[in-house]
């Protein structure tokens, strides 16, 4: 069995051998906040910065762990974000989490089990608004109050300095091909309005 600490996904792509994600491209409203609040608050080393060309912007790379990175672009004439559009207007279990197709509605990033409760407080200390703990489950509501066999992750969720919405996240349990009987829903099935 696998340490408590270390579950994660381990299914087998037949068609390609994919290694993880490389990065993760984002954009923000100013680099210097998002360089201090990736580097200084979550410890994430920066580790490529580049101007881009003809003063189109910047572009920045931040190690996120196991050679996966999250990258910031920041574009002189990029529009603001919209709540509830480019994403979503609060954190899981404070509001809303609807945002548009097309749009990142959260990033998790996975975080050993052992230290989930101390990484919560640390980012509080921090002065870090941080949503509730979720024990995510198959209830009807999804999310339970108590850890519980059928907790399949756990995480909390809260904001970077441009309202992107950010997960600490750990796996629970292993999964199995019980864990993908929903039937996929059709672009038929949506209601836009």
């Amino acid at each position: 069995m696998t340490k408590p600490d270390m579950i994660k996904p381990a299914g087998r792509n037949a068609e390609f051998e994919l290694g993880g994600i490389n990065h993760v491209a984002l954009v923000c409203s100013d680099m210097a906040k998002t360089v201090d609040f990736y580097s200084g608050v979550l410890g994430m080393p920066l580790v490529k910065s580049l101007d881009l060309p003809g003063g189109m912007g910047q572009h920045f790379f931040f190690d996120a762990g196991n050679g996966d990175c999250v990258a910031f672009f920041w574009f002189t004439e990029a529009p603001d974000g919209v709540p509830g559009i480019s994403q979503p207007s609060a954190i899981p279990g404070i509001g809303e989490i609807v945002s548009g197709v097309g749009s990142l509605n959260h990033l998790a990033f996975h975080v050993p089990s052992e230290k989930f409760d101390e990484y919560r407080k640390r980012l509080k200390d921090k002065g870090v608004r941080v949503g509730p703990v979720l024990n995510h489950d198959e209830s009807p509501a999804q999310v339970s109050a108590t850890l519980h066999p059928g907790v399949y992750v756990r995480s909390f969720y809260f904001q970077d300095p441009d309202g992107i919405t950010l997960e600490f996240a750990c796996w629970t349990k292993e999964f199995d091909d019980s864990d993908t009987g929903t039937v996929a829903r059709t672009a038929a099935d949506r209601r836009v309005p």
